[in-house]
C-alpha cells in the first residue's frame, strides 16, 4: 500500500482504487509510546460479546452504490475498542466542553462519555469546562462522575453551560497542558470543529500526548460526511406539534394560513424532513430551492389557488430560505455572529407580511394568517428515545478512539457504521438538500406544490450541483440511499 506523503493527510492507497482516508495517531508525532491491554476484556459487561474489538484492517466504504467495474473507492477508519490502548486508566485526565447553539441530546453525549471512560475503562478523572472555549482560561471547570451525570440526558441544554466565539487557541492549548488533561472531547457544530482542529494542530506542534476528539452536533444536519446529526429526529419529531397547531388554526378559520419557521440556516433538512412526516404542510420553502412572490407561478398565485382549493393553507419555511428577497432592505445581511454566523432577518415575519398586504392590495380575499416560530422551544427539549441512543453510540465511539490513541478526528456513523472522520472533511463544506434528488421530488409530490424554479434557476441549480454529482456517489449521498 501506498501512503499519501502529506503530513497534514493519512492517505493510504491499495489494490483495485481502494483509498484510505485516515486520522492521526498520537504514535505519528510521539515516538516509544508504551501501550497496555485493552480493559475490556475483563469487564463483565463485555464478556459475553464473541468479538471485543474491532479489527486494525477494518474500514468503512463512503459509496455503498456501486457498479460492477467500479473502484473500491474512498474509506474511512472503523470507530471501536482496539486491543490495545495508549492510556492507562490512572493516567487519563479528560475534559468536556459544548460550544455554539443549544440541540436535543447535548447532555446525553456528555453522560455517555463520563460514564464510558468510568465503566469500560475506570477513567476516574472528567472535567466539565463550563461555557465554551472562553471556558478553558476564563471559567471554573466542574468535576464529571456518574452520580454528577446520572440524569441529565432527561434535561434540555447543557449542563456545562455554552457560548459562542472565545476561541483563543494559544490560551486554550496552555490551560490543557497546565492542567494536566490528556484527552479533550469537544462538543459542537462546523465552526466549533474547525477550532478544535486548530487545537490538535497546536497540541501536534508542541508535542503533547493530548487526544484531541470531536462531536459533530448540529440540529440543522448540515455537517457532511456522517448519515445525520444527533438532536435532529428530536427536531423533527417536535417540529411536528408546530406544524399541527398551524394545521388547526387555519382551517379552522375562513382563508386561513398558518405559516411555521423552522430551523435551517443554510440546509433545509429540519423543514423538509417535517413537512414529509406531517402530511399537513401545502407548502415547503428553503434555503437550497430559490422561489418569488409576484406573478404567474409565485408563491402568491399558489396560495390564492389552494385557498380556494381547500379554504386553508399551511406553510413551512426554513429560517435561511428567501433571503435574497430581504438583502436589498437588510441591513445586517453582512454582521456575523460570535461564531462566524451571517445573522439573519426573521423571514417568517417578513413573509407573513408580504402575504397580508398581498391580500389586503388585492381585496380578492379576506385572508386569516397564523404565524408560529417555535425554534427555542425545539433547541431547548430533551432528545427523543432514538437521539438517545445515537448520542451513546456516539459518545462511546468517541471514547474507544481517544483510549486507543487516535486524535484530530470527529466521531459519526457513515453508511450505517460508526467511523473516524479526519477534521478537514467535516470542515470543509456544509451539507445541503441537493433540489435535484429524489427526496425532494417526493416533498414536491407530497404537497403539490411547484417548485417556484424558472428554467433560468433550474439551469444555475444544476450548474452548481454539477461537482456534487460525483460527490453523491461517495460522502454526500444522504438523500440518494432511501
Amino acid at each position: 500500500m501506498a501512503v499519501s506523503g502529506d503530513p497534514k493527510l493519512k492517505i493510504v492507497k491499495g489494490e483495485a482504487g481502494y483509498v484510505l482516508e485516515d486520522v492521526p495517531h498520537l504514535a505519528d508525532y510521539l515516538s516509544d509510546l508504551p501501550t497496555y491491554p485493552n480493559p475490556l476484556q475483563t469487564n463483565p459487561a463485555y464478556s459475553v460479546v464473541k468479538q471485543y474489538f474491532v479489527n486494525e484492517d477494518d474500514t468503512v466504504a463512503q459509496k455503498i452504490v456501486v457498479h460492477k467495474d467500479s473502484p473500491r473507492g474512498t474509506h474511512l477508519r472503523r470507530a471501536g475498542p482496539r486491543q490495545k490502548v495508549y492510556f492507562e486508566a490512572d493516567e487519563v485526565h479528560a475534559c468536556i466542553v459544548t460550544c455554539g447553539g443549544l440541540c436535543p441530546g447535548l447532555n446525553t453525549v456528555i453522560r455517555e462519555i463520563v460514564c464510558g471512560l468510568y465503566h469500560m475503562y475506570g477513567v476516574n478523572k472528567v472535567l466539565g469546562i463550563d461555557g465554551g472555549y472562553s471556558g478553558f482560561y476564563s471559567r471554573n471547570t466542574v468535576d464529571l462522575t456518574p452520580r454528577v451525570v446520572n440524569d441529565i440526558h432527561k434535561r434540555g441544554g447543557t449542563i456545562l453551560g455554552t457560548s459562542r466565539g472565545g476561541h483563543d487557541t494559544l490560551k486554550i492549548v496552555d490551560s490543557i497542558h497546565d492542567r494536566g488533561i490528556n484527552q479533550v472531547y469537544i462538543i459542537g457544530g462546523d465552526g466549533t470543529q474547525k477550532g478544535a482542529s486548530v487545537i490538535f494542530e497546536e497540541v501536534r506542534r508542541r508535542g503533547l500526548k493530548v487526544a484531541v476528539v470531536g462531536v459533530p452536533k448540529t440540529i440543522d444536519n448540515d455537517i457532511p460526511v456522517i448519515d445525520r446529526s444527533f438532536g435532529f429526529d428530536t427536531a423533527v419529531e417536535e417540529a411536528q406539534r408546530a406544524i399541527n397547531a398551524a394545521h388547526v388554526e387555519a382551517e379552522s378559520i375562513e382563508n386561513g394560513i398558518g405559516v411555521v419557521k423552522l430551523m435551517g440556516r443554510y440546509s433545509g433538512f429540519i423543514a423538509m424532513y417535517a413537512t414529509l412526516a406531517s402530511r399537513d404542510v401545502d407548502c415547503c420553502l428553503i434555503p437550497e430551492s430559490p422561489f418569488f412572490l409576484e406573478g404567474r407561478g409565485g408563491l402568491f398565485e399558489f396560495i390564492e389557488k389552494r385557498l380556494k382549493e381547500n379554504g386553508h393553507i399551511v406553510i413551512v419555511i426554513a429560517e435561511g430560505a428567501g433571503q435574497d428577497l430581504l438583502s436589498e432592505s437588510l441591513q445586517s445581511m453582512s454582521q456575523q455572529d460570535a461564531s462566524g454566523n451571517k445573522l439573519l432577518k426573521d423571514v417568517g415575519l417578513w413573509i407573513s407580511q408580504r402575504i397580508k398586504d398581498h391580500f389586503a392590495h388585492q381585496h380578492k380575499m379576506s385572508v386569516n394568517l397564523k404565524y408560529i416560530d417555535p425554534t427555542y422551544m425545539i433547541r431547548a427539549i430533551p432528545s427523543n428515545a432514538a437521539d438517545n441512543v445515537y448520542c451513546t453510540l456516539l459518545a462511546q465511539s468517541a471514547v474507544h478512539g481517544a483510549m486507543a490513541g487516535f486524535t484530530g478526528f470527529v466521531v459519526g456513523p457513515v453508511n450505517g457504521r460508526h467511523s473516524y472522520i479526519p477534521f478537514n472533511h467535516i470542515t470543509e463544506r456544509q451539507n445541503k438538500v441537493v433540489i435535484t434528488d429524489r427526496m425532494w421530488a417526493r416533498l414536491l409530490s407530497s404537497t403539490n406544490q411547484p417548485s417556484f424554479l424558472n428554467p433560468k434557476d433550474v439551469d444555475e441549480v444544476l450548474k452548481e450541483e454539477e461537482p456534487l454529482t460525483q460527490l453523491l456517489e461517495g460522502d454526500n449521498c444522504k438523500d440518494s440511499k432511501y
